[in-house]
């Protein structure tokens, strides 16, 4: 039986790249899926077409998880249209591209210093970053909390991209997942809902990456390396992980899921110096 059978999950920024791999790898493991995007309806419709073709089940779904009633109107969606709600993958984000393109008119080197940052940007990148993941998680879990049983996986960054500069507002937004999950994990301790942050290992081939943030030549990730880490710790084999962070890079897929997520597992980025 596929380790997912019967689960329901819903994949924010599903249309491409990471949220887009991490969809068809949980929808091959047995789950149904309701992929959602802010903008991209025709990259949503080609993700759940490949979906579809591989003989999952998913949805798709125009949201915005910056808005509070767009959260809750695609939970009551999963749960209305495919029966429950059991997984939550917290993807969909704002990159740089958006601080470059309101900064064309500066030289490259000055684009993405934090002060030339527009404030309108700035905010539109936390708001999708930052305050989109609480808000999905907040509309969540009153399901996953009624049934006991449920996972919320935050995609987070590496501790590089959390500090280079001319990486904020992006950087600074990632940095804060990092806490996010940790706190609710703890939260939701004893509850069956489990919390973990995965991050691909490195700049991956998405369309947030810009020449400027991956940096010139650089080899980019496959988005494909996310699925299997997302699988097992969406599964019951990883009822006891949470408040981990696994590095998708070092996943080796050929191992047991307990001892792959032993090798993949990185340091948390906040540690105690008490």
């Amino acid at each position: 039986m596929p380790l997912l059978d019967g689960k329901v999950a819903i994949v924010t920024g599903g249309g491409r790249g990471i949220g887009r791999a991490i969809a068809a790898a949980l929808a091959e493991a047995g789950a149904s899926i309701l992929i959602t995007a802010a903008r991209t309806s025709e990259e949503l419709a080609a993700s759940a077409a490949a979906i579809r073709s591989a003989g999952g089940r998913v949805l798709t779904e125009q949201a915005d998880v910056s808005r509070e009633a767009d959260c809750r109107r695609v939970v009551a969606r999963a749960r209305d249209e495919l029966g429950g709600l059991d997984i939550l993958v917290n993807n969909a984000g704002r990159g740089y591209r958006f601080v470059l393109d309101a900064n064309q008119d500066l030289p490259e080197a000055e684009r993405l210093k934090f002060w030339n940052t527009p404030p309108d940007i700035w905010r539109l990148i936390i708001d999708a970053n930052v305050t989109g993941p609480f808000l999905m998680a907040q509309a969540a879990l009153p399901a996953m909390l009624a049934q006991r049983w449920g996972r919320i996986l935050n995609i987070g960054a590496t501790s590089g991209t959390m500090r280079k500069a001319g990486n904020a507002p992006y950087g600074i937004s990632k940095a804060t997942i990092e806490p996010a999950t940790i706190i609710w994990s703890q939260d939701l301790a004893s509850t069956g809902v489990t919390v973990n942050t995965l991050l691909p290992g490195g700049a991956t081939a998405t369309g947030m990456t810009t020449s400027l943030s991956a940096g010139a030549g650089k080899s980019l990730l496959d988005p494909a390396i996310m699925g299997p880490p997302a699988v097992w710790l969406a599964s019951a084999a990883a009822d006891s992980v949470s408040g981990a962070r696994v590095n998708a890079k070092r996943w080796d897929a050929s191992l047991p899921g307990a001892e792959a997520f032993a090798r993949a597992r990185a340091a948390e980025v906040i540690v105690d110096e008490q």
